[in-house]
C-alpha cells in the first residue's frame, strides 16, 4: 500500500498515533539511541508508532529483522536484530517466533521464508525491491554456465529465490571473498554485481572470477575522483566504502567491508571524522553509539529500503498483510545455496 492517507486512516481507527511528547518522554531510553539524528519533535511523531509496533509485537509473536539501512526509528526503535544480509540470514535459522517481519527489501524476506518456510513472513511493502536482485535472472545464469562450462556459480544474497535456486552457494559483501578462495574451481562465477566480483578479484588473485554486468544504484553513483576531491576539501577524514562500489573507489578509500564490517571498524578505530561511502542511513544509525566521531560526506538513499516506515510496519503486523511466499520447489533448491553459505560462515568464524 503505497498511498499513506487511507492507511494512516486505517490505523487511526485502532491506535492513538497523534504526536505524544508525554510518551516520547516515558520512551527517552529508546530515544537515547538516535537522539543525535532524530530531533525531539519528531521523536514526539514516531514515538506511539514504536510503542504500538512494540506491543502488538508480542501479541502477534513476532520478530523484526532490519538490515543496516534502515531509518533510526527503525533501527533502533522497533529491531529485535538488526544487521546486514549474512547476519540477518543467519539469524532467520535461529527465529523461534511464529512471525517474521522483515524490515529490508523483497529479497531479504525471501530468505528468510526459504529458511522458514513454515513461519509467516512479512514485509511492509511488497513494492521495496532491489536494481541489483532486478538485474539477473534464471536465463542469465544459464547463460553464464554456458559460457564457462564446468564453473560454480557464487551468487549475491542480493537476488530473487529463483535464481538462487540456479545457483551453487550464495555470498554476501561480508564472505565473498572466503567462500571464493574455499571453492574447488580455478574459475568461478560470481553474480549479479560485478564490482563485487571485481573487488573479489583484487583479493583472491589466485582465482579466475568473471561476473554478470550487474550493479547496486546506490554505490555505483560514488566515483574515485568524488573521494580524491572530498579528502582535498577535508584531509584527515577517514573514507570506508562499501565492496558494492566500483574498484577504484574502493581503492582510494582507507577501508573497505559489508555494512557490518564498516560498523566493526569505525567502531574499533573511532576516526575523529568519517566518510561512509554506502546508504545514508548507515551513519545516523551507528551516530549516537560513537559521539566521538564525525560523520561527514555524500549521502546517497536506496529509494527501495526507504520505502519500509514505521507506519507499515504497523500495518503489517496489525493485518497480517504482505505475507511472502515462495513457491515449495524453487525454495528446496535456494535453500541449498544459502544454507551452503551459512555453514561455510559459520566454519570460517569458528
Amino acid at each position: 500500500m503505497n498511498d499513506m492517507t487511507p492507511l494512516r486512516a486505517r490505523l487511526a481507527a485502532h491506535y492513538d498515533l497523534a504526536p505524544n511528547p508525554a510518551l516520547a518522554e516515558e520512551m527517552r531510553d529508546i530515544y537515547a539511541r538516535m537522539a543525535r539524528v532524530i530531533s525531539p519533535v519528531d521523536w514526539a511523531i514516531h514515538a506511539p508508532y514504536v510503542a504500538a509496533i512494540n506491543a502488538l509485537k508480542a501479541q502477534r509473536n513476532a520478530v523484526i529483522l532490519a538490515h543496516n539501512y534502515m531509518t533510526p526509528q527503525i533501527y533502533h526503535g522497533i529491531a529485535d536484530v538488526v544487521g546486514d544480509s549474512l547476519q540477518l540470514a543467519i539469524k532467520a535459522t535461529e527465529v523461534e517466533a511464529e512471525v517474521i517481519v522483515q524490515c529490508g527489501v523483497h529479497f531479504m524476506a525471501e530468505t528468510s521464508k526459504i529458511l522458514n518456510p513454515a513461519k509467516t513472513v512479512l514485509i511492509p511493502d511488497m513494492q521495496a525491491g532491489c536494481s541489483l536482485a532486478e538485474s539477473i535472472t534464471p536465463a542469465g545464469i544459464a547463460e553464464m554456465r554456458r559460457r564457462y562450462p564446468g564453473a560454480p556459480v557464487v551468487t549475491y544474497v542480493n537476488t530473487t529465490a529463483e535464481v538462487k535456486a540456479a545457483s551453487d552457494i550464495c555470498c554476501t559483501s561480508s564472505n565473498a571473498a572466503q567462500i571464493v578462495a574455499g571453492l574447488d574451481a580455478d574459475t568461478i562465477i560470481m553474480t549479479p554485481d560485478k564490482y563485487l566480483a571485481q573487488n573479489v578479484a583484487r583479493e583472491v588473485p589466485q582465482k579466475t572470477i568473471v561476473w554478470w554486468d550487474g550493479a547496486c544504484e546506490v554505490h555505483e553513483q560514488y566515483t574515485a575522483r568524488d573521494l580524491v576531491e572530498f579528502r582535498d576539501w577535508n584531509p584527515g577524514t577517514r573514507i570506508i566504502a562499501h565492496p558494492e562500489c566500483p574498484p577504484d573507489v574502493v581503492a582510494e578509500a582507507d577501508f573497505s567491508g559489508s555494512t557490518s564490517g564498516i560498523i566493526d571498524y569505525v567502531t574499533r578505530e573511532q576516526p575523529e571524522r568519517a566518510m561512509l561511502v554506502t546508504e545514508c542511513s548507515m551513519a545516523s544509525n551507528i551516530s549516537d553509539a560513537l559521539p566521538g566521531v564525525e560523520f561527514i560526506g555524500p549521502c546517497n538513499m536506496c529509494p527501495h529500503m526507504k520505502r519500509i516506515t514505521l507506519e507499515k510496519v504497523l500495518w503489517s503486523l496489525h493485518s497480517l498483510e504482505g505475507a511472502v511466499e515462495v513457491d515449495p520447489e524453487v525454495a528446496a533448491k535456494a535453500r541449498v545455496s544459502v544454507e551452503r553459505m551459512i555453514d561455510l560462515s559459520r566454519r570460517m568464524a569458528a
